[in-house]
């Protein structure tokens, strides 16, 4: 707290004020700012007013009283300081626009009958790919799925790469057949 001179005056800031905002900012800057930014939104804004709360709290520094803690203390002001900020202008709140700034926003989510369909074809996929033997199966499933080359395929294998490519042939085809017994379709 400041010192009094011999005529009964608070001498100005002295070290140890110094020291204890210091220790204030270091402590609850990153805090108060996010403390700041619930309430009002805005980045930039919330830094402003995190600093104002600091100068603040300097310069009341001699008023505290001491009847919470200090943090508290700094954390009443800085909610005073929002406060006027939004009473000031309350569209400051939010950012507000206009519906027509949705026109040109395309959506990446897929429609729900979309989803659906896409959910269906992979059941009926699933479906075809376990009704396939086994060694059908691992071949689609390592060139097609694990992208591991015809090469890499033969090796783990241990069969030559033009037995990979006959069964991978005769598995896309036999998965084809299967698919399309269930109505559906797949792309050549």
């Amino acid at each position: 707290m400041p010192h009094l001179r011999p005529d009964g005056e608070e001498q100005g800031w002295d070290s140890d004020n110094e020291y204890l905002l210091r220790d204030l900012v270091r402590e609850h800057s990153s805090r108060l700012q996010r403390f700041i930014i619930k309430h009002i939104g805005n980045t930039t804004e919330a830094e402003d007013l995190a600093q104002q709360a600091f100068v603040e709290a300097a310069r009341s520094l001699r008023s505290f009283r001491g009847e919470s803690q200090l943090s508290s203390w700094l954390y009443g002001i800085a909610l005073n300081l929002v406060r006027n900020h939004l009473s000031r202008a309350p569209e400051r709140r939010h950012d507000f626009v206009s519906d027509s700034v949705l026109q040109d926003q395309a959506s990446t989510d897929l429609s729900p009958d979309r989803v659906l369909e896409q959910n269906q074809t992979m059941a009926l996929l699933q479906e075809s790919l376990d009704e396939l033997p086994e060694n059908m199966r691992d071949i689609l499933l390592m060139v097609g799925l694990d992208d591991i080359s015809y090469e890499e395929a033969a090796a783990l294998l241990t069969v030559p790469i033009g037995t990979v490519r006959s069964r991978l042939s005769r598995a896309r085809s036999a998965l084809r057949e299967k698919m399309a017994q269930k109505g559906l379709r797949l792309d050549d």
